[in-house]
């Protein structure tokens, strides 16, 4: 058995950082393992300019130091300036635009409702080579929440897609059969992103035995099936699917509420988790594909100089339950199994 495994240093395609004291406590969860990651921009207010970007990864490297790149994005609305977007990606300030249906996650009030109004800034992305990244859900009240990426992809992707065909395109966090086989029957242009969470839990985690808010994410945790579809695509090799933690962080008083929030914290613990189930799934020697190589490759970007080891323990490791940050403690995501890899 594999004791000890390196890898290049990797990436997180994924990541909420906050601002503020919340930015502070957990920004050094990510980078102390990980060179690079992208910023989602639904802050509040949020990050819709370049010049806002800049401003907003000034203050993260302020708290995280130079050995950590924040790959900076802008927060879609129905008032984007497209030249403002072109501008801010020439000049190396994003990497990338995000797509919030309004009202389908944390701070997305300021989301788009209607598509149509978005079609110009679409089309300059597309023009400029610009990657559109998605949270890809409807929040139509009669679609069923465990429904709504499946619908997302047939009345919202699908036809963005045809519009606009060299519009590079990531569907964020995916959740289901449904996305894998999409991102699958796409020759070329579309990416996928897994959290460390979804390939763990389904929706019984959240829900049996009694309400777990430390498991509440959107998109939420789906049926085992669905559950098992990401763990094959994670762990196939296809370089369409790589890394995004989606870690989100959430001060457990937010989270243990009568209305509480949405998001899992697995920054502390992403790799140990990753490394124990790839190795469950005989399948330890593409872990570096799907957080080191994938991601790089559909960017475009070069991989990571330096490497990171873990190393096999006969005793479990053991993480903090809990980091301290001066917005109130926030969970560290609990995989529900021992965890014998660390980091070293």
């Amino acid at each position: 058995m594999t004791q000890r495994l390196t890898l290049p240093r990797p990436d997180d395609w994924h990541l909420h950082l906050r601002d503020g004291a919340m930015m502070e406590g957990i920004a050094p969860e990510s980078a102390r393992h990980f060179a690079r990651a992208i910023i989602m921009p639904n802050l509040v207010p949020p990050v819709v300019t370049g010049a806002q970007a800049a401003a907003y990864r000034e203050r993260i490297l302020a708290v995280t130091g130079p050995g950590f790149t924040p790959l900076m994005t802008l927060y879609l609305t129905e008032a984007t300036d497209p030249a403002d977007v072109v501008a801010a990606h020439a000049a190396g300030i994003i990497t990338a635009v995000k797509l919030y249906p309004a009202g389908a996650t944390t701070n997305s009030a300021s989301g788009v409702r209607d598509f149509d109004r978005v079609r110009g800034v679409l089309e300059a992305m597309e023009a400029a080579g610009i990657p559109l990244l998605t949270h890809g859900e409807v929040t139509d009240p009669e679609v069923d929440i465990f429904d709504r990426e499946a619908v997302f992809i047939d009345r919202v992707l699908d036809p963005i897609r045809r519009r606009s065909p060299g519009l590079r395109v990531v569907m964020e966090h995916i959740t289901t059969s449904d996305a894998v086989a999409y991102v699958r029957s796409q020759p070329e242009g579309l990416g996928a992103t897994i959290t460390t969470h979804h390939l763990v839990i389904n929706r019984n985690h959240i829900l049996v035995g009694g309400i777990r808010p430390h498991y509440y994410c959107l998109p939420v945790a789906k049926r085992e099936t669905h559950r098992l579809a990401l763990l094959e695509a994670a762990t196939s090799g296809d370089a369409r699917f790589f890394l995004g933690t989606d870690s989100a962080p959430h001060a457990d008083a937010a989270k243990e509420s009568a209305c509480g929030c949405a998001g899992c914290f697995t920054a502390t613990n992403t790799l140990s988790i990753l490394a124990q189930v790839f190795e469950q799934a005989q399948a330890l020697d593409l872990l570096e594909g799907f957080v080191a190589r994938h991601g790089a490759g559909f960017y475009g970007l070069a991989m990571n100089a330096g490497s990171v080891t873990l190393e096999r323990s006969e005793s479990p490791v053991a993480y903090p339950a809990r980091i301290e940050t001066g917005a109130g403690p926030v969970t560290v995501f609990d995989p529900g199994f021992p965890l014998y890899w660390r980091v070293l």
